[in-house]
């Protein structure tokens, strides 16, 4: 895989891959290069077809402390032009994760803010720390949280993204779990057995069974009951039944086993 400067992409023999936001120095504050990083790293995990899955963490204290002080120095003598082309390069970072075939788990400590709350609203799941602080921070500096609205509007509720991009409150990760942005929190002592407990609980999982909820949940949307969505999902159904994993899952039930996939590995690298 790739070196990158701003990230680590480590992939576990257990088949599945943690992205690490690494500038915890900065503490994985967002700047042209990590977001140019970030949509290098998604199109190789995209293009792996042997990943179950995608852990994105931030290395230190922080998940990310949202936008670098020295980018948005810089940004600031930009014209309007060259902060468009900005704009739709972070686009295209929070479009992709969202994209992304496999399913994907943000585990949020310390400071999320800005553009990091696009990063945990983008993927599929999310837990965190309860004391984790997070916060629709752009108002306090004139902006505004364009591009990542869209996700944080369907992770958390449009009435809640109201509140927190117009107040700029910040809320610990037991709220950002009551608002439905992280699925659960923990005590900062528990998180990374939280963490591994959660990384079991999908192993157990067929890989391409995932990938194709994830796309039929895609499909589906908000649920507005449609012939065509019914065709749809009858074809999803049917076409997992018969392929080999479906397959497999089947006989493994019926035969009282365990499907291939749940297999251990030969050996396993150490964890980070």
């Amino acid at each position: 895989m790739t070196d990158f400067s701003t990230l680590e992409l480590i992939k576990d023999p257990r088949g599945f891959a943690t992205l690490w936001l690494s500038r915890a120095d900065k503490n994985n504050a967002f700047n042209a290069l990590m977001i140019r990083e970030l949509i290098i790293a998604l199109d190789q995990l995209a293009s792996d077809a042997s990943l179950r899955f995608v852990v994105l963490r931030g290395r230190g204290r922080h998940f990310s402390a949202g936008a670098d002080l020295a980018w948005m120095q810089q940004s600031a003598a930009l014209d309007f032009q060259s902060n468009l082309d900005d704009a739709q390069e972070l686009a295209e970072l929070m479009y992709n994760l969202a994209r992304l075939k496999v399913p994907t788990l943000a585990v949020v400590q310390g400071a999320a803010f800005g553009g990091a709350l696009g990063l945990i609203s983008c993927c599929d799941m999310a837990i965190g720390s309860d004391d984790a602080q997070l916060c629709l921070s752009e108002v306090r500096i004139g902006l505004a949280p364009a591009v990542i609205s869209p996700f944080v509007v369907q992770a958390m509720g449009e009435r809640a993204a109201r509140r927190y991009a117009l107040t700029a409150e910040r809320f610990s990760g037991v709220r950002a779990r009551e608002l439905g942005l992280l699925a659960e929190s923990y005590p900062a002592a528990e998180l990374e057995e939280r963490v591994e407990d959660w990384i079991a609980n999908l192993l157990q999982n067929s890989p391409q069974a995932m990938r194709a909820s994830k796309e039929l949940l895609r499909e589906v949307g908000p649920g507005e009951l449609t012939p065509a969505l019914r065709r749809y999902c009858e074809n999803a159904i049917a076409r997992i039944r018969v392929s080999p994993e479906g397959q497999e899952g089947l006989r493994a039930f019926l035969e009282k086993r365990q499907p291939a996939w749940q297999a251990e590995p030969s050996a396993k690298e150490p964890r980070p």
